[in-house]
């Protein structure tokens, strides 16, 4: 069976990457929840895109610029809806400790430190409930290096990008699109022993059929609640 990851939380229907979001995606009963990881100037890691505060709290500047106890008082909700007002951008550790046991985390990290990050997963017991990514590839490989137990995920469009992530990362997942995918992308993964993760942002009812068709590992997506609905139809979950 497909396994469901949240691309921020139920972005949708809560602030992304705050609890309200993340509780939603457990009421669904989705797999995977994606959070994207920030470091404060003091080093104190958060749940937050970023780097610019504006977008989604009532700060400004950059976040890494910004000391913990700046960060803890910004208000990260009003923007998205009065219902949210006054909701707080997540310290990573504890919202860790809440979410373990409820669902999986994907980690997508803007900034972190490696051995921090780390040592906090197994502090928490999530080291196999969870996968990570960043935008930065000189980042991921450094994270196979200290913990080539835990999985890394890359992002590609072919088979050319597909061998190149494995014989330079080594890499557990390949995330494409679903325009891209093939019957010899999928062949190719399934020799390399790599998962294959389907990226789809639209609300697309027939796009999630095609989806399920492909009978890959994963599925990071905005809309889980309508997906959900078109796997029950189809009798797959």
């Amino acid at each position: 069976m497909i396994e469901i990851v949240c691309h921020r939380g139920a972005n949708e229907y809560a602030p992304e990457n705050t609890y309200p979001a993340a509780q939603k995606c457990i009421e669904w009963g989705v797999d995977y929840v994606e959070i994207d990881i920030n470091t404060s100037r003091d080093g104190v890691q958060y749940i937050f895109h970023g780097p610019a505060l504006e977008k989604t709290t009532d700060g400004m500047g950059m976040f890494y610029d910004m000391t913990s106890t700046i960060i803890d008082t910004f208000d990260c909700g009003s923007w998205f809806s009065p219902e949210f007002k006054d909701e707080r951008i997540p310290r990573l550790d504890p919202f860790l400790r809440w979410v373990k046991g409820k669902a999986k985390v994907y980690f997508d990290v803007k900034r972190a430190d490696h051995q921090q990050l780390i040592d906090l997963v197994y502090e928490v017991g999530l080291e196999k409930e969870c996968f990570f990514w960043s935008a930065h590839h000189e980042w991921s490989a450094e994270l196979k290096q200290r913990a080539p137990e835990l999985p890394v995920k890359f992002n590609t469009r072919n088979i050319e990008d597909l061998k190149r992530v494995h014989e330079n990362y080594n890499t557990d997942i390949v995330e494409i699109s679903l325009n891209n995918m093939t019957e010899e992308f999928k062949q190719t993964c399934q020799d390399l022993g790599i998962k294959i993760m389907i990226y789809h942002k639209e609300k697309d009812p027939e796009s999630f059929r095609q989806v399920i068709n492909w009978d890959v590992e994963m599925l990071n997506l905005n809309h889980a609640d309508a997906f959900i609905e078109v796997a029950r139809e189809m009798g797959v979950r």
